[in-house]
């Protein structure tokens, strides 16, 4: 098998890290495990500086996370499209939706299992109310802050599409501080909860057309 560069979108990444390993002769493979966590900055910085290593053979570098954030993205970008010699980089991730256009247009994309994170929202935004927003955070009571990360996401784009709500500067902002709160360990109940509630309280009056 002769490997190369790209993004593989699976929910078994250990597995799939095994399987390359598998392949390997006398190429070398240099890996960045986040256990779980969002790839950030730091470690962008960290495969960057791995990349400039020189080698007399292939290095393939292997970054593993659930999720990988916009700005480590963009970090990578130049290097990705402009690799030292010898060096390919082989992203491992869950989620095909978290991977920014500009990545997606460098390198190929395999999917060997869809994720549960790029189904449809299952939460009717143009229907809420105070019982569907109970259920839905019992629903995903246990998520990790990265699926609720990206479930805030969802409702923020959906909430944006549906017309029912005053998307004004001060919901932005609970959709951003919401964001930010998650990156600091806030309970992930208490997240969608609180965003929940907000756009609920943002609902216009359905209007009712004339016979």
């Amino acid at each position: 098998m002769i490997l190369d560069s790209g993004v593989i979108i699976t929910n078994e990444p250990q597995k799939t890290l095994e399987s390359l390993l598998s392949f390997k002769t006398n190429e070398l493979f240099t890996t960045i495990d986040t256990q779980g966590k969002e790839f950030i900055l730091e470690h962008a910085t960290k495969a960057i500086e791995k990349a400039f290593v020189a080698t007399n053979v292939k290095n393939y570098i292997i970054l593993i996370a659930p999720r990988f954030s916009d700005i480590s993205q963009n970090r990578l970008l130049k290097i990705i499209e402009e690799p030292p010699k010898n060096k390919y980089f082989i992203l491992i991730t869950e989620s095909k939706s978290s991977i920014l256009s500009t990545i997606k247009s460098r390198l190929p994309i395999t999917v060997l299992h869809e994720n549960k994170n790029d189904e449809v929202l299952k939460l009717d935004i143009d229907n809420l109310n105070l019982a569907k927003v109970y259920e839905f955070v019992q629903e995903n009571s246990r998520i990790s802050s990265v699926e609720c990360r990206i479930l805030v996401e969802k409702i923020a784009k959906n909430v944006m599409q549906s017309g029912r709500y005053r998307v004004d500067e001060s919901l932005l902002k609970v959709f951003a501080d919401s964001i930010k709160a998650l990156e600091v360990g806030s309970p992930t109940s208490f997240i969608l909860n609180t965003v929940l509630l907000k756009v609920l309280a943002k609902a216009t009056p359905k209007r009712i057309l004339p016979l």
